[in-house]
């Protein structure tokens, strides 16, 4: 089961990733004024993740592939790490769908 971690940047903004099982982080947020914004955001994955059309997939000038998930109104609501292949990007996805629904949320 993956874990949804909260930390509070040295700009006093709180993020959350979103980590696998294994502890590899699979998704992050941007900055949330408040806690409280934060946990939105977190349960905002978990109401997204298993809906398909959510997912915006990217590629960068680099090469590398990562993906977006967004929100009803279009905001992004995290973004992934970057992947050396497209199916790299899409089990990143598919970890993303089979982790967030039930993962715990722990504040570091």
């Amino acid at each position: 089961m993956g874990k949804f971690v909260i930390k509070k940047g040295t700009n006093s903004q709180y993020y959350f990733s979103l980590k696998a099982e294994n502890g590899q982080k699979i998704l992050s947020s941007e900055g949330y004024t408040t806690k409280s914004a934060c946990e939105g955001g977190i349960e905002s994955v978990k109401a997204n993740a298993k809906d398909d059309s959510k997912y915006e997939k990217k590629s960068s000038s680099n090469g590398k592939y990562y993906f977006n998930l967004k929100a009803s109104n279009g905001q992004i609501i995290g973004t992934s790490e970057m992947y050396e292949t497209s199916a790299g990007r899409d089990n990143g996805i598919e970890s993303v769908k089979s982790n967030a629904a039930g993962a715990n949320v722990i504040e570091e």
